[in-house]
């Protein structure tokens, strides 16, 4: 897949998503949202990958935010839709079935925050920061930032950072539960490839009902959540994959899994 303002990279089973304008520190313009929907798009129909890794050119940012000058012409209407363009871009990447780990290598800011929540789970570089400084321009995030950033950390310190503005460092975020773990920015690409190679050696349909029943529970009473993974839980019996794993569980062996 070529495109202008992401790159794409496959390891193996693996496909590496990187926004590629480290000039303007990886904002995210309309046209970056565009070929990130059409990537993530086809990387969901790939069988060939198993897990992805988003992260962002050089060493600065993962994204700092989105492109600012889009928005000197926009109308409140055109604003609302450029809104809908962000989450909807997110909410495929959330819902891939597929596990996406964000890897913020730097500044991680408004949108940038925003597009690393949207992530299965993240890691950050040490020298990472993070926040939602769109009150600052008054403004408000616009891509879910007020949606999931409380969902992750808590209503309280998610509130304390959207009317502050104020980044967090990525010790702090790691504390919080923002990120699940912090490591030195030479080696954050090589650890998020290290946990995505243990991720593609399971089972695929049962990491994508894992993946569906936790984003799917969320919106659900606990009573409803227990039945909607008690469904995917009798799914899981129905395939090949299940049968293999309990084989190689018998026979002592690590299984080989087809996604079937």
């Amino acid at each position: 897949m070529q495109f202008e303002n992401i790159l794409v990279e496959k390891k193996d089973n693996i496909a590496i998503v990187t926004i590629n304008r480290p000039k303007v520190l990886n904002a995210l313009s309309t046209k970056t949202f565009l070929e990130l929907a059409e990537a993530f798009g086809a990387l969901r129909d790939d069988a060939s990958v198993a897990v992805v890794i988003l992260t962002g050119a050089g060493e600065r940012a993962f994204v700092a935010g989105a492109d600012i000058s889009e928005f000197s012409t926009f109308t409140p209407d055109d604003a609302r839709n450029y809104g809908r363009l962000g989450w909807r871009t997110m909410l495929l990447i959330e819902k891939l079935g597929k596990p996406v780990i964000g890897a913020i290598n730097g500044f991680a800011l408004g949108g940038g925050l925003e597009l690393a929540m949207s992530c299965t789970f993240r890691y950050a570089a040490d020298n990472a920061k993070m926040g939602q400084p769109e009150v600052n321009l008054g403004l408000t995030p616009g891509f879910g930032g007020t949606q999931r950033l409380p969902r992750l950390v808590g209503k309280g310190r998610a509130l304390e950072m959207l009317l502050t503005g104020k980044p967090i460092d990525a010790t702090t975020a790691e504390k919080i539960g923002l990120v699940n773990k912090v490591v030195p920015q030479a080696e954050l690409l090589a650890e998020c490839e290290k946990t995505a190679k243990t991720i593609a050696a399971k089972a695929p349909i049962a990491i994508r009902y894992c993946i569906e029943a936790a984003n799917s529970g969320l919106n659900m009473s606990l009573e409803e959540a227990f039945e909607f993974e008690a469904g995917v839980f009798g799914l899981a019996f129905s395939t090949e994959d299940f049968r293999e794993g309990i084989k190689a569980f018998s026979e002592k062996r690590e299984a080989k899994f087809k996604g079937k």
